[in-house]
Parts: structure tokens; sequence; C-alpha cells
């Protein structure tokens, strides 16, 4: 396998050629092999100003942020302030949904994983201030409950931010500073911002929207910052947080931040998920778990308003890997440079993304035909006359601002996942149909996020 020094030939050789190639303006990468790091950057954080990407540029990391709240309540845990499997009314006794019988059960742990089963898209505004996240929490009392707690998978933004809010009660300050005071402090993260006005201390990224023009905004809303909003940093200081749970919970200087029964419980899987292409094959309290060729890796991705984060963790081998993008096919950057590297480096091969059948077969649709509907969209599939499938997707509240309704046919990859026959930014997303509706159709189609079926 490589050594870190022909891979740092390889980052300042052949990276700089493949951003260019998949049309990203800019990206940053850090790759840690032990105790050693290399990085690299190239193209540029904002087209419309031109200032270059360097390796010390700050890209925000999205929703691999959620990894950073689980270890923030994992420290609570060993503090034995917070017990994982008491219900979250426990510490937050306001805490209500549209169903209140669920909303009393649903335990810490649930939140951890996406299986709390409450509607997780909501992006709610509750202003810039430090009570944001509390005011968040107390919007969701209407929202609706899809499944039992516990029942499935379904990836929830709001279940990170009410995690959030469990920290912030228990520390007795904001989010942010907890992220300060408990991680970034302690691990001497020196390109470290958790909103705009610390971003712009540092060389900081700009996300670009489809067709490469510069974002309208920065973040998105700070009342989800638990879940991913804003968090930013360099990839250097990212991986300092993953060498955290490679090297047993020890800060560079040997504080334990963290158990390495802590460490080891973060990574063991609690659920496993259907099959959904670029998403790992279960998932562990806070970390994404992935199954490849050669063994398990842990990783996290995040997305924002134009800027996409890759992590990935190999903890046999002791290999870090972070990617950092502000817009064009990081997906397909994601494969390029994974692709890559984790041969070199780690001897593991990158699963390919699943792909449409050359020659796709008939398909008797009645149990998917239907509309199924979110807090952000609808998904309606229908059938034509040819016995074609199609699947119109009509975004609702701040997604209708940010993208436009879209319509894609539909074929059969395995049982009943259905695949789009095209892809969207460079992915074909499968659609796996779960469970019944008592009639024989399908009562969710998932896609990371259950939706139920709405008609």
């Amino acid at each position: 396998m490589a050594n870190l020094d022909e891979i740092t030939g390889w980052l300042g050789h052949d990276f700089p050629g493949l951003v260019e190639t998949r049309e990203v303006p800019g990206a940053a990468i850090a790759v840690a092999v032990g105790g050693e790091v290399a990085d690299a950057a190239a193209g540029v954080l904002n087209r419309a100003t031109g200032v270059e990407a360097t390796p010390d540029s700050v890209f925000q990391i999205g929703s691999i942020t959620k990894v950073w709240t689980t270890t923030l309540a994992m420290q609570l845990a060993e503090e034995g302030a917070l017990d994982l499997d008491a219900p979250v009314r426990r510490y937050l006794p306001e805490f209500r949904l549209a169903d209140d019988s669920a909303a009393a059960t649903i335990t810490v742990r649930q939140l951890m994983c996406h299986t709390a089963g409450f509607e997780g898209d909501l992006f709610t505004d509750t202003g810039r201030g430090d009570d944001c996240v509390e005011k968040y929490v107390a919007t969701l009392s209407g929202t609706d409950q899809l499944f039992p707690p516990g029942e499935m998978f379904s990836y929830n933004n709001a279940a990170f931010v009410v995690l959030g809010r469990i920290v912030e009660v228990l520390r007795g300050k904001p989010y942010d500073q907890c992220l300060h005071d408990h991680l970034a402090t302690p691990l001497g993260l020196t390109h470290f911002a958790t909103n705009a006005e610390e971003a712009i201390l540092h060389r900081a990224a700009l996300g670009h929207l489809p067709g490469g023009q510069p974002a309208p905004v920065w973040s998105l809303v700070r009342s989800n910052a638990p879940a991913g909003s804003a968090l930013a940093m360099r990839p250097r200081d990212l991986l300092a947080f993953a060498r955290l749970h490679l090297s047993g919970g020890a800060a560079p200087d040997g504080t334990a931040l963290l158990s390495p029964g802590s460490v080891k419980a973060m990574q063991e899987r609690q659920v496993v998920l259907p099959p959904l292409g670029l998403m790992g094959t279960g998932w562990g309290l806070g970390w994404e778990l992935y199954e490849w060729p050669g063994g398990t890796v842990l990783g996290h991705d995040g997305g924002t308003i134009g800027q996409s984060a890759f992590l990935r963790v190999v903890p046999g081998r002791d290999v870090a890997i972070a990617l950092l993008t502000n817009g064009g096919d990081a997906i397909g950057l994601y494969t390029d440079v994974f692709g890559h590297l984790m041969p070199e480096l780690a001897g593991m091969t990158l699963p390919p993304l699943p792909v449409p059948p050359a020659d796709p077969q008939p398909v008797d649709a009645r149990r998917y035909l239907g509309t199924y509907s979110s807090e952000v969209a609808d998904l309606t599939v229908t059938q034509d006359d040819d016995g074609r499938l199609w699947l119109d997707q009509r975004p609702k509240g701040l997604l209708a601002e940010l993208g436009e309704a879209e319509r894609t046919e539909l074929v059969r990859l395995d049982d009943d996942v259905l695949i789009p026959r095209t892809p969207t930014h460079g992915v074909h997303l499968p659609h796996v149909f779960v469970g019944d509706d008592g009639t024989g159709r399908a009562a969710y189609v998932h896609s990371g996020r259950a939706t139920r079926r709405s008609a």
C-alpha cells in the first residue's frame, strides 16, 4: 500500500485536475495515516471573488456535525448526567409532538440513530440568538409521527436539534459554546467556525448552486446548528476530530475527552438501513456505518447550501480522509478521490454506486402507485399507458424556494427497489418501497427518509 509521501504527491499533482474535471469551484482535502496528515486544496472559494482555496480554508461540514453533537452527548453520559435509554422528556419536559404518546416514549438513543420516527426535515428559522435551539424545539409540537419510535430508520435532522437542546440544558450554555469548550478547544482546533462571524476570520468557502453561480446566503438557519446548518472548518481540523475516535477518545495532549467504551459504543450498529446506494448499510450512535469490500468503514456526509462534505474513517487501518467542496459534481469528485485513496491507504474498495439496468424489466407497479407526502415534498408515482413508471417530486416549504418540481422515470433495480433512469447531481438515488398500508400497497417510499403514503 502507498505511504503518505506518495499520497502527498498525488494530492499535489492529480487532485487539482479532478476538481477541475468535475467542475467543482473549490475543494480541500486532508488524509491521515496514523498520526501523520497530508492536505491539499484546489480551485476557488467563491467564483464571484476568485479567492483561491488553500488547505487552511474553512468549508461547511454540514451533517457531519451530527457526529459532533453525539460526541457532546456521550461526554454527558460518561459524567452520569445523561442516560441514553431514558425518555427525552426526562431532560426536556416541554418536548411535544403531534402524537403525545410517541413524544413521551422517544429515547435519547433513538435521536442519535434516526429511529425516533417523527418528521425530520424541518428548517424553521427561530432567529440568530443563543435561544434559537430552545425556540426550535418548541415549534415541534405539531410535528407528525411517521411511525412508532424505534420501528425503523428515517434520517431526522430535527431529532439532532432536540439532542443539541439536551446538551444545552445539561451544560447550561448554548450549543455553539459547547462545541468550543468541550471539543474544539481541547482538540486544539485553529480553523474552526460555528457561524459566519467566526468563519470570516479565515478564508471561508461559499457554496455554489447548480449552474455554478454563488449561493445567495452563506448558511442554513442557526436553529438547525446541532444537525449541521453552519459548522465550518478546514479538513485537517475535521481529521483531528476523527483522530479522537481513532485514539480511544484521547485529545492530542492525552486528555480523555471520551472513554474507549463510549468510542466503541458509537461505532456499534443500532439499526439496519434499506439498500440506499450512497448511504451506509447501518447506523451507530451518530456514525454512519459502511460495509465495503475489505471491512467496515465509519463516516458521514454533509450538505448545506451549495457545499458538500465527506468523511470516512477506517478504525482497523488507522486511516481517515476528509473531503470538503463548494459546488459542482461533488459526488463525482468523491468517487474519484476515495476510489483512488481507499485502496492505496486501507486496502479497501469503494463500492460502485447503483445504476439502472441496461434492459429494465416490466414492473407490476400496483404496490408502488400513489402519493407519499412529507413536510418538504409530495412524491407521486404513476404509470403511463406504455407501462413506464414516473416519479413526480413537488417540493414544499423552504425547499420550494430553492428547487423546482421534477419528473423522473423509474425502473426496477431489485425487489421493491426502483431507481431513476437518469441521475440527479450525478447519482441514481434508489427508492425503496417498504411496509404495507393494509391493502397490499407500500406504506412508505424510502430514499434515506421514510415518506409516508398519503393517497
